[in-house]
């Protein structure tokens, strides 16, 4: 296809991105460290770390595990926390150590747990506190020998630290009890490696930095294989794409939506490490009055998030109070972003809510909407720098434009591959080097992209993956469930939501009954939000389960 999106570029963005500065990751950051010693590099409950600070902490980390530990290269380190300081600190060390980081979610259940630390084969977990009790209950059945125990106030300094950790345990009750024999304290793995001297490590463009877990389509989440290349060539092209818009060494940047998840870890974290920019880490982001509270002190100039976030601070009274004349770039992505949702974006900050569309296994940015667009367009943008896009029909042939096909995308930003999964990879990695999506889109005469339909199964909950099967696997575990089937409905809030279609065993089942059974082993935003009994659910002649035919019966009752 002609790069036709080319001519669409805002000014100053160039086609193509150098790949050759950096070979790896902590490179990157170590040249950051140089050049921003003295700016802040994250905030997080009114702590603070400069870029020289993070540089020492990221050493004794990575020097524990190197001469405490003993992990040689490539060892797999597992890394269970929300956004608080020890987050970067065990990310980046574990980088620049030439480990491989393991993101997991905090609210993942035992059983999510257990399938991600033994599919990737991580010997060492990071971990907060609050989810101790998680790990308690499958850590025997995992290949973790090391356990490293975060607090919420580790970082926090004397005597607030303390306060803050008394609190949360005793007060709030926020710390399920646990036992973990062999586990050490964070604070004390700090102390103990910046005894030892930090041992650099050749580490190469090719060499894995993250396994990064998506849903997967046989039940059971999978890894996909971020190099250290995906991962730099992915913050070259975002910073490529927002250079005209920013400022080196300028920008504060609020960072709500998890570092573990792959948009905020790439946007985020290391475009904005990049260049030499302060991130206000966000714990929790459900929690609106505090979260509004926390960027009111802050003169922000860059917020990331997903459409329910924008939704959720335009609809607080306090938000729409703020002072919004610092802001230069708003960037909606994870999930679609609404109209509705945009128009008032733009009329409250006076500044356009961008959108852009990414997947795990393009680490993530494919398509991003020029910065300099007035107002909502309704489409995912223009393929990035150094990106090529097809509209496949599905024999894997290229539709004229305009017309409809699966979105397929080429850069250096695709992943690897899954991680021991070759046939799931061959199903997705086209022969030519082409990624398949699973979303229908139409290109236009500009090459700008809409998304028009979903291919896959796959349901998107407020910019997070859920997997029919995943569900259904759970919700068969039920003595009482006969069949189901999970499919996604339109939800004001999360985009979608689950809806599971239940053919009964036990006549008594209830809804309640299957919605518990269901927080028991899925997080949160995979658990159903509604439930339907039938006498029986549509097949094709073989006896598969036809989703599309529910998700068409949702449809006709809307």
């Amino acid at each position: 296809m002609d790069k036709i999106w080319l001519r669409s570029y805002q000014e100053g963005v160039p086609a193509e991105i150098d790949l050759g500065e950096f070979q790896s990751l902590g490179e990157l950051f170590e040249n950051s460290a140089r050049k921003y010693g003295d700016r802040v590099a994250y905030i997080n409950m009114g702590a603070q770390i400069t870029y020289t600070q993070l540089d020492q902490q990221t050493k004794s980390f990575a020097a524990y595990l190197q001469s405490v530990l003993k992990l040689p290269k490539g060892a797999r380190v597992a890394i269970m926390m929300p956004n608080v300081l020890q987050y970067p600190i065990a990310m980046l060390g574990a980088l620049r150590a030439g480990y491989v980081v393991v993101n997991c979610n905090p609210l993942y259940t035992p059983r999510e747990l257990e399938h991600q630390l033994k599919d990737s084969g991580a010997e060492t977990v990071v971990i907060l506190e609050n989810f101790a009790h998680t790990l308690e209950q499958v850590i025997g059945k995992t290949p973790v020998k090391n356990v490293v125990i975060a607090r919420l106030g580790d970082m926090l300094g004397f005597p607030k630290g303390s306060i803050v950790n008394f609190v949360v345990k005793y007060v709030k009750k926020m710390v399920p009890a646990w036992s973990l024999p062999r586990s050490v304290d964070f604070g004390a793995v700090l102390a103990q490696g910046a005894r030892q001297s930090f041992q650099p490590v050749k580490v190469t463009q090719e060499d894995l930095a993250f396994l990064q877990y998506t849903g997967g389509t046989t039940g059971v989440s999978k890894g996909a294989m971020l190099t250290h290349r995906n991962i730099l060539a992915n913050l070259a092209q975002a910073y490529a794409w927002i250079k005209p818009a920013i400022t080196e060494g300028g920008e504060l940047v609020v960072t709500a939506l998890p570092l573990y998840h792959i948009f905020a870890l790439t946007a985020n974290c290391f475009t904005f490490i990049r260049i030499g920019a302060t991130n206000l880490l966000i714990t929790n982001p459900r929690d609106i009055p505090a979260f509004v509270a926390e960027v009111a002190k802050y003169p922000f100039t860059v917020v990331t998030g997903v459409n329910t976030l924008f939704n959720a601070l335009l609809n607080n009274e306090a938000f729409n109070a703020l002072d919004f004349a610092k802001l230069k770039v708003t960037l909606g992505g994870g999930m679609a972003v609404q109209k509705a949702v945009a128009e008032r974006w733009k009329l409250l900050t006076g500044k356009p809510l961008i959108e852009a569309y990414g997947l795990t296994e393009t680490s993530p940015a494919a398509t991003i909407n020029p910065l300099n667009i007035p107002e909502y367009n309704g489409a995912i943008g223009l393929p990035i720098s150094s990106t090529e896009v097809a509209i496949r029909n599905d024999d894997g042939v290229d539709v004229a434009l305009g017309e409809r096909g699966e979105l397929c995308i080429r850069g250096p930003q695709v992943m690897k591959g899954y991680y021991n999964r070759p046939e799931e990879t061959a199903n997705v990695l086209m022969p030519d080097g082409f990624l398949r999506t699973g979303d229908v889109a139409v290109m236009d005469n500009k090459g700008f992209i809409r998304i028009v339909d979903r291919k896959k199964d796959m349901i998107l909950v407020s910019g997070f993956n859920v997997y029919p099967n995943e569900v259904e696997d759970v919700v068969a575990m039920h003595p009482g469930v006969l069949e189901v089937a999970a499919v996604g409905v339109p939800d004001e809030k999360s985009g979608e939501a689950v809806k599971i279609f239940v053919v009964r065993k036990d006549p008594a089942l209830t809804p309640a009954q299957l919605i518990a059974h269901c927080r028991e082993n899925l997080t949160g935003y995979k658990v159903p939000a509604h439930v339907e009994f039938r006498n029986e659910l549509p097949k094709t002649n073989v006896g598969k389960i036809l989703r599309r035919e529910l998700r068409a019966d949702v449809a006709k009752a809307a």
